[in-house]
């Protein structure tokens, strides 16, 4: 007799993502900006800056300091939300600047300040993976110098199977070991700049969740690069129209 193949709540395959729409450009007013959506979770990122780092005490005379907020606002859920930060929110502000730091060239604005404002205005699992997505793309459009774009992907075990891109439905999973939670965030060339472990998993299988995470990530790379070509080509239009 065949064996069953593992069937994901919504029908995916262990290694599809959810459909992903990508748009830069989305706040008027912000030096960089950008949209990532995965599913049904949406991510908005605005970045503004590099600017004189206010107090002055907190200047750095060798880099430019970087300043994530992430927030979920309050009807992103179907519980609403209390406004203002949170611990949960905080932890992922931080976890974000970690993420993207290494692939900024700080060093070129000493004494400055880049701020980006992460907002999830629809969540359904993923937020932390779609606000970096967007972050990193919007700092590319304000034109801060990089040494290459962030991916960000989860990827969860449902039992005993990897899959990557876990919805809600999949992140409040019950049955048998419960789910395991891993966001991962990689240059495009593989370099793991963010790992998060919630859950149980072997050696192996990190191992597997890092291949499935690597494969996942190129894919959304590829996505962030047409989003920004698109923007640069309707930009040039514009001029010469």
């Amino acid at each position: 007799m065949a064996k069953k193949e593992f069937q994901r709540p919504d029908g995916r395959k262990p290694d599809e993502l959810r459909p992903i729409k990508a748009k830069v450009g989305v706040v008027p007013n912000a030096d960089g900006s950008a949209m990532f959506s995965t599913g049904d979770t949406i991510a908005i990122a605005a970045v503004y800056g590099p600017k004189k780092m206010h107090p002055q005490h907190q200047q750095n005379p060798e880099k430019a300091i970087l300043r994530c907020n992430y927030n979920m606002i309050s009807f992103s859920v179907a519980d609403r939300i209390r406004p203002g930060p949170s611990r949960r929110s905080m932890e992922i502000s931080k976890i974000t600047e970690w993420a993207l730091e290494p692939v900024l060239m700080l060093e070129n604005y000493p004494n400055m300040v880049i701020d980006v404002h992460i907002n999830i205005i629809q969540a359904d699992a993923g937020t932390r993976c779609a606000g970096i997505n967007a972050a990193s793309m919007a700092l590319a459009h304000a034109g801060i110098p990089m040494r290459g774009i962030v991916s960000s992907v989860s990827v969860g075990k449902l039992d005993k199977q990897l899959v990557v891109d876990l919805n809600k439905a999949e992140e409040d999973w019950e049955e048998g070991e419960g789910a395991t939670d891993i966001p991962i965030s990689m240059t495009s060339d593989g370099k793991i700049t963010h790992f998060q472990l919630d859950g149980k998993i072997n050696n192996e299988q990190v191992q597997e969740a890092i291949r499935m995470a690597r494969e996942a990530c190129k894919k959304i790379y590829e996505i962030q690069k047409e989003a920004l070509k698109e923007f640069l080509t309707e930009n040039e239009g514009g001029k010469n129209g």
